[in-house]
């Protein structure tokens, strides 16, 4: 049934459209090669995308609870500032502004780029990168349907891709003599400190999962279709990581997953396909990556900036982020995103941006799952059409391995903490800046 609203209403299909493109994307096909420095056995290595799947899914279940009961648009920002503060809210909805979704851009561009230039090494891969993130802002500052319709085309050819490329890589190519079973040492290895490590890189490829909460009050009818979205997203992408990983463990070495110096080779994708096709395969599937990646990018340009525009909604002095085109799309709030996006490509490291990256997503992704302990103690008269299957046993799971990893990247990567520390304090003196500005705005104003 067509929506009564003004503007145009995103189905169930488009926001696990957006989930899936969400996840699927950067981490999945550059971590495994780092995930190897330290973690030999098969069995651990697969173990390592099932718990970050088991952890997803436990945030997912958090978050529907949390984005039934509160169905409006921001993501984290709007559940932080009802269970906590504005003040944590803010700092939650800068963080997305600058970390949760124009890092990530960065980052898919970034591999975008290197994906591309292993088949055509004259281009510069850094302006690849760019000039995709460039072209699908203008495609997403269009109207919602383009971008709807965009985003579903992309991200059903990123899933068929994907698909044919798992089957391809069982039937063809010479296989490793490898099994999935454990072996000796394996459980030691998933009990270690390099199995926490690598949990970062593998919770990375999994974020995403909570991307269609960014859209809550632009999808039809949320309460239901929110809670759809998030939880189908996140079991087919759960199921497509575990068989991916496979696939690459299958058909390349551990030790080719190095390069001739001993560091990590972020293009694993290319070096399977390649076992499994031939060289001629390995570029074509490089290139495929690449359109593949097109999709992640697209969905973090679509979901981000509505973010923002709760933010310039909720604070006068930052209302020209709230701005919308005639449309109903918050145009300022995409440029800006996508302006930061660009910043990071040309200035940072692909290594830097994923952990620091990674070490903020975690924090503010504890702290809103707690909120659903908090949120059901302060508001027990909220309606919930949904509520976390498996209460209060997943969200503490999500919290304990969430906090298993923040502590390793504090002990292991000070400088990542650092400047997440940093970030958080700069938001807040925004935050105290703006309401100083938007109150004594109000008071000249009478």
């Amino acid at each position: 049934m067509a929506s009564k609203d003004k503007f145009i209403k995103v189905g169930v299909t488009t926001a696990t459209a957006i989930v899936i493109a969400n996840m699927v994307g950067t981490g999945v096909f550059t971590s495994l090669g780092f995930q190897v420095m330290g973690i030999k056995s098969i069995f651990a290595l697969l173990m390592l995308w099932v718990v970050g799947g088991v952890m997803a899914l436990c945030g997912a279940l958090s978050y529907s609870e949390l984005g039934a009961a509160i169905p409006r648009s921001g993501g984290e920002y709007t559940y932080l500032s009802k269970i906590y503060h504005p003040a944590v809210g803010f700092l939650s909805g800068w963080v997305s502004a600058i970390v949760g979704f124009a890092a990530p851009i960065a980052l898919a561009a970034m591999a975008l780029g290197g994906y591309f230039c292993t088949v055509f090494p004259v281009i510069d891969k850094v302006w690849v990168g760019a000039i995709v993130v460039i072209l699908i802002t203008i495609v997403h500052s269009t109207n919602l349907l383009v971008g709807s319709r965009f985003q579903n085309i992309v991200t059903s050819i990123k899933v068929v891709l994907i698909l044919v490329f798992i089957v391809c890589g069982f039937v063809l190519g010479e296989h490793q003599p490898i099994t999935v079973l454990p072996v000796a040492g394996s459980w030691k290895e998933i009990g270690s400190a390099a199995f926490a490590i690598s949990l970062i890189f593998v919770s990375y490829a999994y974020s995403g999962w909570n991307a269609s909460a960014y859209i809550a009050s632009e999808i039809e009818n949320p309460q239901k279709n929110l809670p759809r979205s998030i939880l189908t997203g996140t079991f087919i992408v759960m199921g497509l990581y575990v068989l991916l990983n496979f696939i690459f463990l299958y058909s390349l070495p551990i030790s080719g997953m190095a390069d001739a110096q001993g560091n990590p080779v972020i293009e694993i994708g290319s070096l399977s396909a390649a076992a499994i096709f031939g060289a001629t395969g390995g570029n074509l599937m490089s290139v495929v990556i690449s359109i593949l990646l097109i999709s992640t990018i697209s969905s973090m340009v679509f979901a981000g900036p509505r973010v923002t525009m709760v933010i310039g909604e909720d604070i006068s002095a930052l209302r020209f982020f709230a701005r919308k085109n005639k449309k109903g799309i918050p145009v300022i709030a995409i440029m800006i995103q996508s302006a930061i996006a660009l910043f990071f490509i040309f200035t940072s490291t692909f290594e830097w941006v994923l952990n620091y990256l990674g070490f903020v997503l975690t924090l503010f992704a504890s702290l809103t799952v707690f909120g659903l302990f908090v949120l059901r103690v302060k508001h027990p008269e909220l309606p919930r059409p949904f509520r976390t299957w498996g209460y209060p046993v997943t969200p503490v799971i999500f919290l304990a391995l969430n906090l298993w990893i923040l502590y390793f990247v504090v002990a292991n990567k000070p400088s990542v903490s650092v400047a997440g520390g940093i970030t958080v304090a700069v938001g807040l003196i925004i935050y105290f800046v703006s309401k100083y500005y938007s109150k004594n705005t109000v008071v000249n104003n009478l």
